[in-house]
């Protein structure tokens, strides 16, 4: 094993290499701006992880119109609505007809794949495997980050700029001084049991369920894989849950007179996810930038957690071309306030859906019939239909 550290410049460092910081890397290269990417996993242990997969029109636009794949369009299932499912009565929420926009149906790992084979096509610098990372200097113009690469060799990293795309235990955000950001949190009582199955789709379109025992949620993968949850407490173990018993669970809560029945297969994967929302501001320290997860995490509910780091990714990429490029730096200058603006709305759309759907630890017929009463105003009123349908879809860019 090398003792000596191997030192690179580039303009712009990237620490992790999930889609955000892909998609910044390959913006950016399309600019002429180069970059290095380093991320401490392997290229096959991400794709291997299912994450979800609602993408908004304008992440499908940064997909297909920037050169990076087509596979989106011609894999992904255009989604034109979704289902909201309260006391076993489905009422659909059309997004064309209500806010003239669609989502599509593709999973984060595959939108990680194509990125990943984008940059290894243009021959953008990605280390992968890389460990012991750490992030120095971001209170000056030249930061730099250190890790020791797949081979064990040690390694440096210097760069003009520094992002932080590096997930939720961002190691960059961590290195921000607490006195110099503020942690804005929030912790859900309840979390959710997923599972992957093989079996055919139980809709065309999501069901978002709501029931006396509580959330469900019936998404899809592929027309062989089906992906669903149903809420639990943070603490279940999965081991207590055979196949028989979750979909079980699973049928009771999509229950109903129409006589919905799920369709069932083998389980090959069970989890529980648990979440919270979750805001550092600022998204900027000297030197360094955070996008995605590693600045902002949001319940999975309202479909946002991709979608919101490639409006960061959207907002830092022509910043950082106008910085280089004609030595602009209003963008670079308003970034945070820019993306905390969209992350704030993202924020409250993703909190006020995941409480109207989930049951609360503890509440009382009251509180079960006033949100009865918030569902029926939104499936009843075409304008409360619309506001859930623009939030779910994206709001307009400026």
């Amino acid at each position: 094993m090398s003792t000596e550290r191997t030192v690179s410049s580039t303009r712009v460092g990237i620490v992790g290499a999930g889609p955000a910081g892909l998609m910044l890397a390959h913006l950016l290269d399309r600019a002429g701006i180069d970059s290095i990417v380093v991320e401490k996993r392997d290229k096959d242990t991400i794709h291997a992880t299912h994450r979800a997969g609602i993408l908004e029109a304008a992440t499908v636009r940064m997909l297909s119109e920037t050169g990076v794949d087509g596979r989106v369009l011609t894999e992904g299932h255009e989604h034109r609505g979704t289902v909201l499912r309260f006391q076993g009565e489905s009422h659909r929420i059309d997004f064309q007809e209500l806010v003239g926009h669609s989502v599509w149906l593709y999973p984060q790992n595959e939108v990680f794949w194509d990125l990943a084979a984008a940059r290894e096509r243009d021959g953008g610098d990605v280390r992968w495997s890389v460990t012991d990372t750490e992030v120095l200097d971001l209170d000056t113009d030249r930061p730099r980050i250190r890790f020791t690469d797949a081979e064990g060799t040690p390694c440096e990293v210097r760069c003009d700029v520094l992002v932080g795309a590096d997930g939720s235990q961002s190691i960059c955000r961590r290195a921000i001084p607490e006195h110099a950001r503020t942690d804005n949190f929030v912790e859900y009582p309840f979390a959710w049991f997923g599972i992957l199955t093989e079996a055919p789709p139980s809709a065309p379109e999501l069901i978002y369920a709501n029931s006396e025992h509580g959330f469900a949620l019936i998404s899809s993968r592929s027309e062989e894989v089906q992906r669903m949850y149903f809420q639990c407490d943070p603490d279940e173990d999965v081991a207590q849950w055979d196949d028989e018993r979750i979909w079980a669970e699973l049928q009771r809560r999509v229950d109903g007179p129409d006589g919905l029945r799920l369709q069932q297969g083998p389980i090959f994967d069970k989890t529980v996810l648990k979440f919270r929302s979750y805001v550092c501001e600022p998204l900027r320290h000297g030197s360094l930038f955070l996008v995605g997860d590693a600045g902002h995490t949001v319940p999975p509910t309202g479909a946002k957690g991709l979608n919101l780091a490639f409006c960061d990714v959207r907002a830092l990429a022509p910043a950082l071309i106008d910085h280089f490029r004609d030595g602009d730096d209003s963008g670079l200058a308003g970034y945070s306030a820019t993306a905390l603006e969209r992350v704030w709305k993202a924020q409250n759309f993703s909190y006020w859906a995941t409480n109207l759907l989930h049951a609360q630890p503890g509440e009382n017929p009251f509180h079960q019939k006033r949100r009865h009463g918030e569902f029926t105003a939104i499936t009843s009123s075409a304008r409360g239909a619309a506001y859930f349908a623009e939030c779910y879809t994206g709001w307009p860019e400026d």
